[in-house]
């Protein structure tokens, strides 16, 4: 359930039957040839069997009200009809999905993806205090903040939330975090973060919208002059083998959609859109992806009504950038720490376009609280607030020179990334503001780059006897202790009350060490190997976002799920399956490398692959 790019496959409905087009004269819409229909649908849509929430593209808004009528018609479920948007949002098998694709009024058919939240004296270091003493406070500008909602009474804010709004969608198990309990809510109140749905086991889930909005815009943020418009975009899922634990937060496709449009044609003076969020992780730009395809437009469209779109880089300690940071026109933000130095835990690289703090970063939270936060989720409101304090000194200039501007002014971090010499700029949105030379670059010290085992090693795996633990004999029944998984918004909590354990970014690891499935099913089983349950639960939160398989076709979310995927072996499909988590693991684990395992995705994916193929991608990405 994360937004990624698919490569749309040209055989996946060989073996559907064909169906007849959706239209109310069906002598006026010609069905179209057997290849155009199996193009409209994504790759691996339904091939796992059951229903699958699909955001069915239109070719034109005009067409929603009667392509759903005769969706609904054909007993499809129309889970969601925007008005006056080119698409809808259906549950529907494979069958059903097949024969919405026959309707030549839809033009494509693709999972309704869902991702979670990405999660120092930071003023100082940027040079905005200096800047507010000097009276840039944002005044007459405003940020909007696409995230968990908003404590709107919280004494951070001071009455400056100047409009909310929330798009957060339903389905089995997925819950509405509007307070109106619809999957649409506008005006105040809309976006509150107090609501029931956002609490669980004395938490509140919530937490993340808040802290975020405090650094863009509060009393001790960037921009403390600033509108806020705060946007709920998320929902509530309870569904532990999609979360990895009871209750996750999740913001799917089609409510970032409805909320874009919905600042688009906002009347507010806003300067910048803020989403600390982030799915699959990609190498470069991923502007000719399929979701990349979609966002790019909006993102180009608030461009050029003068709105940025400022987006978190990710926290998987990746050369490159998350989706949707990947968006060459979106302005993709990594985090450094108060010793101006890139966070251990950042994404970075060519495609990140400025850094800013990111490491335990204090900022409100509900319920009149603060906490202290890391992560480029933090890192991303210090550039939204920055874009409000140029825009309102010049309101006047294209945003694209502000941007501009702001990246010419920062402080070069000199490092390397993907085997070349890269300099991305450290926010100082004093120098931005007043035209002072940027500072004197700083060479940052190699990251640790994990290494790949030497290929001429016949054997780089440890002997099964070592002290890795004993392999473990029974499957994990359901019953078993659910072991303890990282937080939702992995941030080192300091709550005014009493303090949470501290908890670590969740990012890759640093080891480049290959284990087989047979060591990685020992890791699995609890309290028998070296790794512990938090990190293991870490990696599976990274496949997760990373892979096209899990948890969409397999289930692979918590280490009771994880480690059954290790095991079977009854079908070659399920011999893939055990190969792709394996390889996506060593991924997680610090070994470079995502082409073999991507290929070999493609393979699981496709409907006709022979039990050659499947043996054969299964080869290709395991250990040598």
């Amino acid at each position: 359930m994360r937004l990624r790019s698919l490569i749309v496959c040209a055989i996946l409905l060989a073996l559907v039957p064909a169906a007849p087009a959706f239209a109310d004269d069906p002598t006026s819409t010609p069905t179209p040839t057997p290849s155009a229909t199996q193009e409209k649908l994504e790759d691996g849509l339904a091939l796992s069997g059951g229903t699958v929430r699909a955001i069915v593209e239109l070719t034109d808004p005009a067409q929603n009200a009667p392509v759903a009528k005769q969706a609904a018609a054909d007993s499809v479920d129309v889970v969601l009809r925007p008005e006056s948007q080119p698409f809808i949002v259906v549950q529907g098998t494979a069958e059903e999905l097949a024969a919405l694709a026959a309707d030549s009024r839809v033009t494509s058919i693709h999972r309704d993806r869902a991702y979670p939240p990405t999660a120092a004296n930071n003023l100082t270091q940027i040079g905005a205090d200096q800047a507010h003493a000097q009276g840039f406070v944002g005044t007459g500008q405003a940020v909007a903040v696409l995230d968990t909602g908003i404590d709107e009474n919280h004494p951070n804010f001071g009455g400056r939330i100047v409009d909310e709004a929330c798009f957060s969608a339903v389905e089995a198990g997925v819950e509405s975090l509007c307070p109106n309990g619809q999957t649409t809510q506008t005006g105040k109140g809309a976006a509150d973060a107090m609501t029931a749905k956002c609490l669980a086991n004395g938490e509140n889930l919530c937490e993340h919208g808040s802290h975020v909005a405090g650094i863009a815009a509060g009393n001790g943020g960037v921009a403390p002059g600033a509108g806020i418009v705060a946007v709920q975009v998320f929902s509530r899922v309870n569904d532990e083998s999609v979360c990895g634990e009871a209750s996750c937060l999740l913001a799917y496709e089609s409510s970032l959609r409805l909320a874009l449009d919905y600042v688009a044609a906002s009347t507010q003076p806003i300067a910048a859109v803020n989403l600390s969020l982030g799915g699959q992780p990609s190498e470069g730009s991923c502007d000719d992806s399929e979701e990349g395809a979609i966002f790019k437009p909006k993102i180009d469209a608030l461009l050029a009504k003068g709105i940025a779109t400022v987006v978190a880089a990710g926290n998987e300690y990746f050369e490159g950038t998350s989706f949707p940071a990947c968006i060459t026109s979106a302005v993709a933000v990594g985090a450094n720490d108060d010793s101006d130095a890139i966070a251990d835990f950042s994404n970075r690289g060519a495609g990140v376009d400025l850094f800013a703090p990111g490491v335990e970063i204090d900022s409100s939270v509900p319920d009149d609280q603060t906490a202290v936060y890391s992560g480029t989720s933090m890192a991303t409101p210090h550039v939204a607030g920055a874009l409000a304090l140029l825009k309102a000194q010049s309101p006047q200039t294209p945003m694209t020179e502000l941007i501009d501007k702001l990246k010419a002014a920062g402080r070069p971090y000199v490092y390397e990334a993907n085997n070349t010499q890269v300099t991305t700029p450290r926010l100082d949105v004093l120098a931005a503001l007043t035209g002072s030379a940027p500072q004197p670059p700083i060479t940052q010290t190699p990251a640790p780059a994990p290494e790949d085992p030497d290929p001429s090693d016949p054997d780089p795996e440890p002997d099964p006897s070592d002290s890795s633990g004993p392999t473990p004999s029974p499957v994990p029944s359901e019953s078993s202790p659910t072991p303890v998984p990282l937080p939702t918004l992995t941030v080192t909590v300091t709550v005014t009350v009493t303090p949470k354990a501290p908890a670590t970014v969740c990012t890759r690891g640093t080891a480049g060490t290959r284990l087989t499935a047979k060591k990685w099913a020992v890791e699995l089983h609890r309290s028998t190997g070296k790794l512990p349950d938090a990190t293991l639960t870490c990696y599976l939160s990274l496949v997760q976002k990373a892979s096209t398989v899990f948890p969409e076709l397999t289930k692979a979310s918590t280490l009771g799920t994880a480690y059954r995927v290790l095991k079977a072996d009854k079908t070659n499909r399920a011999k893939l399956d055990a190969a792709l988590l394996t390889g996506w693991l060593n991924w997680a684990h610090g070994t470079n490398g995502t082409t073999t395992l991507k290929s070999a995705e493609k393979v699981r994916l496709t409907v006709k692959s022979t039990s050659a193929a499947l043996k054969k991608a299964a080869k290709s990405v395991l250990p040598k």
